[in-house]
């Protein structure tokens, strides 16, 4: 088996996967099952401008479903995203 390197970062690990074959690498009739419940997508910050109005808005919703209006603006955001790519698939 060949060693795994050190990666400086994940997007260097990333390249690294695409372009080598992990059996070269690792011994898979050793593998277990792994189990991740607590796995979160990667997320990144961005910086959006909307109508105080249309935040106020968001607000109230949240509020009734008790949930921060952040965590609400996301929900609507994948399921219109979710829609929009089915619609396309048609």
């Amino acid at each position: 088996m060949r060693k795994i390197p050190a990666f400086k970062s994940e997007a260097e690990e990333r390249s690294f996967w695409q372009h080598h074959d992990s059996a070269e690498y690792l011994d898979w009739a050793d593998a277990k099952e792994a189990s991740l419940p607590k796995l979160k997508p990667s997320t990144r910050t961005i910086s959006l401008r909307l109508p105080e109005a249309t935040i106020e808005e968001l607000k109230i919703l949240a509020n009734k479903r008790d949930v921060p209006y952040q965590s609400l603006l996301k929900v609507f955001l994948s399921e219109r995203i979710k829609a929009e790519l089915h619609a396309t698939k048609r």
